[in-house]
């Protein structure tokens, strides 16, 4: 027979492959950075124990005398009032948007600093031939 926890883990795989399931907590968890002082005190809790400190809705039910199905729904409920509020609000996609543009203007740079370097580079070996030719003639 399975713990509660077993259950549990074996219920998010079914339901998303792993990739998704962890692309999906890394998403609530920045809605929740985001959004946190937004929601009631009851949402923040389980959100926290639910995708920052990985407990499983039976453990959350557990912790707190009520069943997994009404863990279920709060988790739920919250996962929506984020994603209402980023729909509304768009803070999360104005920082992807941000630390995207800050990425490429890193790469630019890095792309400056090494045309530079071979900018004088080149130079260095313009010389050294210039002074090797004249020095043949």
């Amino acid at each position: 027979m399975k713990t509660v926890h077993e259950a549990d883990a074996s219920v998010k795989k079914t339901h998303l492959p792993e990739a998704d399931a962890l692309a999906k907590t890394n998403r609530i968890n920045m809605l929740f950075d985001f959004y946190e002082k937004l929601l009631t005190e009851k949402q923040q809790t389980f959100l926290k124990y639910y995708f920052h400190d990985d407990y499983s809705l039976g453990e959350i039910a557990a912790e707190f005398d009520i069943s997994r199905q009404a863990v279920y729904e709060h988790v739920k409920r919250a996962e929506t009032v984020l994603e209402s509020y980023e729909g509304k609000l768009q803070l999360l996609a104005k920082h992807e948007a941000t630390a995207r543009m800050l990425a490429q203007l890193e790469e630019l740079v890095e792309q400056v600093v090494t045309q530079k370097e071979l900018s004088m580079e080149l130079h260095k070996l313009t010389q050294s031939f210039r002074a090797h030719i004249q020095g043949v003639t």
